[in-house]
């Protein structure tokens, strides 16, 4: 196989994997622990939780772009 097309390939695995991870995280702490949903007023952990959903959102974009711009 081509030396580019691996290099692609590799890059397009970890993207997945990374989103997947990023996912199962943040799906676990949202539904087991209650988190995402407000219920009769909003709590500090529902607070937490979205503090935690931006800036992990924020970061794993920043990687996806550093990640995807190199050998354009």
């Amino acid at each position: 196989m081509e030396p580019e097309v691996l290099v692609f390939l590799k890059r397009i695995a970890k993207s997945i994997l990374l989103a997947l991870v990023w996912l199962g995280i943040t799906a676990a702490a949202a539904i087991t622990g209650d988190h995402a949903f407000v219920g009769e007023h909003l709590t500090a952990a529902n607070i937490i939780f979205y503090c935690w959903f931006v800036i992990s959102l924020s970061a794993l974009i920043y990687i996806y772009k550093r990640m995807w711009q190199k050998h354009l």
